[in-house]
C-alpha cells in the first residue's frame, strides 16, 4: 500500500473513533423492530403506541431514523415466548408469569424491559352451581391463555393455595383449556359449547358479564390483595446489548403512552375501539381504564408476588431476591416492586 493510501486509512479509521458512541450504536442497528401484543386493554399503551408511531417518534429523536415498527399479535402468551426464543421477534409484550419462566430457564437470558398495565381479571362462569373455585368439577372446562404459566393461571393457582392450602396450585390443571381471550368468551357464551368458565382480561370480562347467564366467581385482585402488574414487555439480553437505542425507544414510547392514558382516557379509550373494532360503549370502557388500583406504567407493581409463587410451584427453580434481578437495569432507577 501506498504511503498516502496508509494516511488515509488511518484517517478514516481515527474519524470512526471520534464518532460519538451513540452514533456508532445507531450505525450497528437494524431499521426492524418486531413486537407482540394480546389483545386485552391491558395492553393498550400498546395500541396507542402502534396507532401514534410512538417508537418510530422516539427512534428518530435518538438518532435511528427510518425504523420499520412490527407488531404481531399473539392470543398466547406461551406461543409468544416461543417466537422470543426462536428469534421470530425481538420484545414480548405478556404476562409477567412468562417473563418470569424465561427468565429462569435461560439463566437470566431473558429479561424484562418495563412493566406494562394491570387490571383486575375476572374469572367468571355460565355455570349457576359454580359460585367458588370449590365448586368446580370434572365436567367443567376452565379456559386460560396458556396452561400453567399464563397470569391467569398463577393467579389461580395462588387462590387454589388459599382455599385449600400449600401444594394445590394444580388442583383445576385437569380441567383448563388453553385458548385465547376473544375465542374464549365466543365459547362461554355459547350454552352448548363445553367451555363453561374463563379466567379473563378486559374488557372480555365485562362483554361476558352482560349475558345474564354469567357470573363472577372470582377477582384477581382479591386473591392479590390489592392492585399489581399484570403485564410486562421483555427481551433477550442479546437484543437489548445490540439494540440500545430501540431498547431506549420503546420504553420512551411506553411512558408517553401511559401519560396519554393519564390525561386523558376517553381519547385513549377511542383510539383503542377505533383500532381492535371491539364492540364496547366508549363510557364503559373508560370506567375500566380509571378503576380505582388500575395501572398503566412502566414501573413494575407487586410482581414478586408471582416470582414468590412459582418459585413455590416448582416452576422457578430458582427465587429472585428482587424485582431487579429479573428487569433490566434500564429501568431500576424507578420505583418498582
Amino acid at each position: 500500500m501506498r504511503f498516502a493510501s496508509r494516511i488515509a486509512v488511518a484517517l478514516i479509521a481515527a474519524s470512526a473513533a471520534l464518532l460519538p458512541a451513540a452514533q456508532q450504536a445507531t450505525a450497528a442497528e437494524t431499521a426492524e423492530f418486531r413486537i407482540t401484543r394480546q389483545p386485552s386493554i391491558l395492553y393498550l399503551q400498546e395500541v396507542l403506541m402502534e396507532e401514534n408511531k410512538l417508537i418510530e417518534k422516539h427512534a428518530a429523536r435518538l438518532g435511528l431514523n427510518d425504523i420499520k415498527v412490527n407488531w404481531v399479535l399473539i392470543t398466547s402468551g406461551g406461543v409468544a415466548t416461543e417466537a422470543l426464543i426462536s428469534g421470530s421477534v425481538d420484545v414480548v409484550t405478556s404476562g409477567l408469569s412468562n417473563l418470569l419462566l424465561l427468565w429462569g430457564k435461560t439463566n437470566g437470558g431473558v429479561k424484562g424491559v418495563a412493566g406494562i398495565a394491570g387490571l383486575p381479571m375476572l374469572l367468571v362462569s355460565r355455570n349457576p352451581n359454580i359460585k367458588t373455585l370449590q365448586d368446580f368439577g370434572p365436567n367443567d372446562r376452565l379456559a386460560v391463555p396458556t396452561i400453567k404459566v399464563s397470569m391467569q393461571a398463577t393467579i389461580l393457582g395462588i387462590a387454589l393455595e388459599k382455599a385449600y392450602g400449600p401444594g394445590t396450585q394444580g388442583k383445576l390443571d385437569g380441567i383448563q383449556v388453553q385458548i385465547g381471550h376473544p375465542d374464549a368468551t365466543q365459547a362461554l357464551l355459547n350454552p352448548n359449547h363445553e367451555i363453561n368458565s374463563h379466567f379473563s382480561a378486559p374488557p372480555f370480562q365485562e362483554m361476558a358479564l352482560k349475558s345474564p347467564n354469567v357470573h363472577t366467581v372470582l377477582n384477581s385482585v382479591d386473591v392479590l390483595g390489592g392492585p399489581a402488574t399484570i403485564t410486562c414487555a421483555f427481551a433477550t439480553q442479546k437484543f437489548v446489548d445490540e439494540n440500545p437505542i430501540k431498547t431506549k425507544a420503546f420504553i420512551a414510547a411506553l411512558d408517553e403512552a401511559s401519560e396519554m392514558i393519564a390525561k386523558d382516557p376517553k381519547k385513549a379509550a377511542e383510539i383503542y375501539l377505533a383500532a381492535t373494532k371491539e364492540k364496547m360503549p366508549l363510557d364503559e370502557l373508560v370506567k375500566l381504564i380509571t378503576v380505582q388500583g388500575g395501572i398503566f406504567s412502566a414501573t413494575p407493581t407487586r410482581s414478586m408476588l408471582y416470582a414468590e409463587a412459582m418459585n413455590r410451584t416448582g416452576l422457578l427453580k430458582t427465587k429472585p431476591a428482587s424485582w431487579k434481578d429479573y428487569f433490566f437495569p434500564i429501568v431500576h432507577d424507578r420505583p418498582g416492586s
